[in-house]
């Protein structure tokens, strides 16, 4: 049994070790408060009244504790290991290699969130489908502030397209140095939206992005193409064809169809929009004084595909010259709303053309003459009244 001086000293041992446990604990909330309030203020923007704004390139593949020193080198933070702690330690996310712009006056958590989110562009342009090689020069000058005659001159300088090929041997052959193009890379430009994430875009950098695209693209139906024996030239071309014929309501296929069988037959493919090309003319009609031109491009006077693309042209298209459909027209025409009429026979051609596209310009012919015989009229009124 114990007596009551070694229960008195048991008591007194237990209040010491909760005492020293008191303290520790205390110690330890102390510690943390500091830990919390160092890591909290090595988070707040390194100066909130900054209108700094920095562009820092992070790598591919770099981690946290490489993209902490990157800030803090760049002055955008106070301490690189405290922000890479600390997103290991909150299971930020991963962040996103790219161009970015930071300011000084970002918090940590901000600076987080937008690395998880990804670079922004710092500019973005897209090119449409069917776009000549001009009206993509003319884009890139809106968009990037560069002159359309020095985006022109770097696609027609022979020593650029050469490095080009080398860099790109699947897509650009010798069949791109042809002096019957206008553009040695006309079509092989390939519209989408492109984003560009720093602000000093050269022009190599915007066609090599482009050439890349279609590169990707090509890739893709390789098989497709080798099965129907076709070079990226010749697909390239065809889908131009189509995309500068179709229209919204357009079935691709069935033009790619029509295409197909005049070629076939070796029958001229006869398409206004080459004629355009040959002329270095934007029009709505073709006349017959156009169709005339001596161009290697004029396929009412050359049969065969053009000797190369006549713009870019989209997926659709592309998928349209690879798989067209199966059919036996040989002709096609498009009315004011953009429906296509196909026929088999020149007959059945002429009656569609007659009935949508002839009876159209009377009708516009005789609106014409209607509204300028009122207007003489109310002119004469005016004069009898004076």
């Amino acid at each position: 049994m114990n007596t009551a001086k070694e229960m008195n000293g048991m008591n007194n041992r237990g209040k010491k070790i909760k005492k020293i446990i008191g303290i520790i604990f205390g110690l330890l909330c102390v510690a943390v408060a500091a830990i919390f309030f160092y890591v909290h203020s090595a988070l707040q923007p390194l100066d909130s009244s900054s209108e700094e704004q920095v562009e820092i390139v992070i790598p591919m593949g770099s981690s946290v504790r490489r993209i902490g020193s990157i800030l803090e080198e760049n002055n955008i933070i106070q301490n690189g290991t405290i922000f890479s702690y600390y997103t290991r330690l909150t299971n930020s996310g991963e962040f996103q290699a790219g161009v970015y712009r930071f300011s000084p006056a970002m918090s940590g958590q901000e600076i987080i969130e937008k690395l998880s989110s990804g670079p922004e562009a710092a500019y973005r342009v897209t090119i449409p489908e069917g776009r000549q090689m001009e009206e993509i020069a003319a884009i890139v000058e809106e968009t990037f502030g560069i002159d359309e005659e020095e985006f022109l001159e770097r696609v027609s300088d022979e020593e650029y397209l050469r490095e080009l090929q080398d860099r790109f041997p699947d897509i650009l052959t010798d069949e791109i140095f042809n002096e019957d193009l206008h553009f040695a890379l006309e079509g092989y430009l390939f519209p989408a939206t492109y984003n560009f994430y720093h602000s000093d875009v050269t022009v190599d950098e915007i066609i090599e992005s482009m050439l890349q695209q279609t590169a990707n693209v090509m890739r893709q139906h390789r098989e497709q193409m080798e099965e129907k024996g076709l070079t990226v030239h010749e697909l390239l071309t065809m889908a131009s064809l189509i995309e500068e014929e179709a229209t919204d309501l357009a079935d691709r296929k069935k033009i790619a169809s029509v295409f197909y069988n005049r070629l076939e037959i070796n029958m001229p493919l006869q398409t206004d929009p080459t004629v355009l090309y040959a002329l270095r003319m934007h029009k709505a009609r073709v006349l017959y004084e156009h169709l005339r031109v001596d161009s290697p491009f004029n396929t009412y006077i050359h049969r065969g595909l053009t000797p190369g693309p006549i713009a870019n042209s989209g997926t659709e298209s592309i998928l349209a010259a690879l798989e067209p459909a199966e059919t036996d027209y040989l002709f096609f025409l498009a009315d004011r709303n953009g429906l296509v009429f196909f026929s088999r026979t020149y007959e059945e051609h002429l009656e569609l053309r007659a009935e949508h596209i002839t009876a159209r310009w009377a009708e516009e012919a005789a609106a014409a003459e209607a509204e300028a015989a009122a207007e003489a009229e109310a002119r004469a009124t005016d004069e009898d009244e004076e």
